[in-house]
């Protein structure tokens, strides 16, 4: 009986084979380096016209926060300073800096400054800073401990997969950070704001600031969910969390 296959056919079922078992190795290596900081670029500080110290204006100078990001409590995107903000104190303050010759000219010419954008989501998703801030949610949440920052990097990798992990969960990272110097309870935006002024004023933090203060997330950590299981609940009531919302593709994707 003649054969069926020439002895070709060997060679390509070993090599279909080893094809084959090598494929799951491909979809690792693959997901490893989409979530490397290579690709992520999270730790990875991005050159910028100015080199702008969080550490500086923030925790140094003790500088609001919304005194640069005039719209992050009103508005979707949280806004860099204009050559004018920054000016109000840079007319006076290193005014003869050569650091600051861009701004200068900036402001001279009448030219924005382009800075380069540090935090980015693609253009099919929708984030909205003001929600998050209204919510209680720290700034440092997402971006990491930028009170220590002196260039400005990515803290997070900002997939849909580190998202969902609140949104599925808000009970989760919905937590009481702290109150005002006299004791008394602050509204949710506040609380957020209320970290940088301790930092800045060297006061004691509560443990939840003092995770965030790290870098840590607001995450209540899993040894004291079963502690704390029903504070979340009640401040998803009480912030008037839309919790069936939340992972709808809609919220993000519209």
């Amino acid at each position: 009986m003649a054969q069926l296959f020439k002895p070709a056919a060997n060679t390509i079922a070993t090599a279909s084979l080893v094809l084959a078992a090598g494929v799951p190795f491909i979809f690792v290596i693959g997901s490893g380096f989409s979530r490397s900081p290579y690709n992520t670029k999270v730790g990875v500080p991005l050159e910028q016209p100015i080199p702008f110290s969080h550490q500086h204006h923030a925790k140094e100078l003790a500088i609001d926060c919304r005194f640069c990001h005039t719209t992050v409590e009103d508005a979707a995107h949280a806004t860099v300073p204009s050559t004018d903000v920054c000016m109000t104190c840079h007319s006076q303050v290193w005014a003869n800096s050569p650091l600051l010759e861009p701004l200068r000219k900036s402001s001279e010419t009448k030219t924005p400054l382009q800075w380069v954008k540090v935090n980015s989501v693609p253009d099919f998703v929708y984030f909205d800073h003001s929600i998050h801030i209204n919510k209680g949610i720290s700034c440092n949440n997402c971006h990491g401990k930028i009170q220590e920052m002196q260039i400005t990097s990515k803290a997070q990798p900002l997939s849909m997969s580190w998202c969902l992990e609140c949104h599925t969960s808000p009970e989760k990272f919905l937590t009481e950070t702290s109150t005002d110097p006299e004791g008394n309870k602050l509204t949710p935006r506040e609380q957020v704001f209320e970290l940088y002024r301790k930092l800045a004023a060297h006061e004691k933090l509560t443990p939840v600031e003092v995770r965030l203060a790290k870098g840590l997330p607001q995450r209540v950590p899993n040894d004291e969910l079963h502690k704390r299981a029903k504070e979340g609940t009640i401040l998803i009531k009480d912030r008037k969390v839309a919790t069936k919302q939340l992972a709808d593709c809609y919220v993000c994707h519209h």
